[in-house]
Parts: C-alpha cells; sequence; structure tokens
C-alpha cells in the first residue's frame, strides 16, 4: 500500500489560486457594493426645505422643488450606473455588451438631472436607440457564431441563408426551429 496521502506537502497548485492584485479588486468591488445603500440614503441628509445650500466652501442651487428631491434624483440614478458598471466589467458571458443598453439609459438620464433638467425620464429613448440599433445586432451576430461554431456550420453558410427571400410568416416559423 504505497499510495501517497491527499495533504501532500510537496507541491501546492497554482491552479485558480488568485493572487494579490485580484484580491484587492475583489474586496475594492464588494467594498463598493457593500457601500451602495449607504450612497443611496444619502439623500435624507440633505436639507429638504431650501433650494440653496450654503456652506462656507461653496453655494449650491437647484431648480428642484428642495435639495433633498434633487439628491434623492441624484442618487437613484447613480447607484444602478455604478452597479451596471461593475456588472459590465466583471461579466465573463459573451451577452455582457447588452448590459450596455441600461447602462446608457441610466446615463443619459444622470446627465439629464446634473443639467438640472425637470423633465428628467422621458426623452431618453430617443438617445438609447441609436445605442441599441448597433448593439442588438452585433450581440445577435456573436450569438449566431457561436452557435454556429457549436453545430459545426460556418458563418457564410448563415449569412447565405439570411439571403433568402421568405414571408414574414415563413420568418416567424423559422425563429422557432
Amino acid at each position: 500500500m504505497n499510495k501517497p496521502h491527499n495533504k501532500s506537502t510537496s507541491e501546492r497548485s497554482t491552479f485558480r489560486q488568485p493572487d494579490r492584485k485580484s484580491l484587492i479588486q475583489g474586496g475594492i468591488i464588494v467594498l463598493i457594493m457593500a457601500c451602495t445603500p449607504f450612497i443611496y440614503y444619502s439623500y435624507e441628509s440633505f436639507p429638504s426645505n431650501t433650494q440653496v445650500w450654503e456652506t462656507s466652501f461653496f453655494t449650491f442651487t437647484t431648480k428642484y422643488t428642495s435639495l433633498y428631491h434633487y439628491a434623492w434624483f441624484l442618487t437613484g440614478k447613480i447607484i444602478p450606473v455604478i452597479l451596471l458598471l461593475i456588472w459590465f466589467f466583471t461579466c465573463k458571458h459573451w451577452w455582457h455588451w447588452i448590459i450596455l443598453v441600461p447602462l446608457s439609459m441610466y446615463v443619459f438620464q444622470l446627465f439629464n438631472i446634473l443639467k438640472q433638467s425637470l423633465n428628467a425620464d422621458e426623452v431618453e429613448i430617443i438617445y438609447v436607440i441609436p445605442i441599441m440599433m448597433v448593439l442588438v445586432p452585433f450581440v445577435y451576430l456573436i450569438r449566431a457564431k457561436i452557435f454556429s461554431q457549436m453545430r459545426q456550420n460556418d458563418l457564410k453558410s448563415f449569412e447565405e441563408e439570411l439571403l433568402h427571400k421568405r414571408s414574414f410568416w415563413q420568418q416567424i416559423k423559422d425563429l422557432f426551429q
């Protein structure tokens, strides 16, 4: 019975061992995510009965009904932007580019709030549509290429299939095959 024990002291496996840099990055990401509820509820510390905030360093004036409301709108957009950015940069799936669609919507809404525009959340879809027109076909082509490789088909046969004219009903049927 010359079987070696499971607890080997001679060699340590380095497979999937996190290095110092990845541990620091992961720690920062966890810290940011853990702080998001506190950042969100920071709006409650702003004055609710005035539009002007004066300190010894600066004076801030808002067009909103109060600084409280302005901070509420601001934190309501900053937190999703932070979380979507973390998700986008840490996601390893092929579809992670589609996260840019809601991210761009929140960024446009955030810019409207920062510009003190009172009609935020109204026309951002006009700005998001061009982004969607680029991202959605791009992501679909990535998906098609991945599934084409999985089925051992090449992309040229897929493109040739797209060139054939089919009726609307035939296209719907093809989606569910």
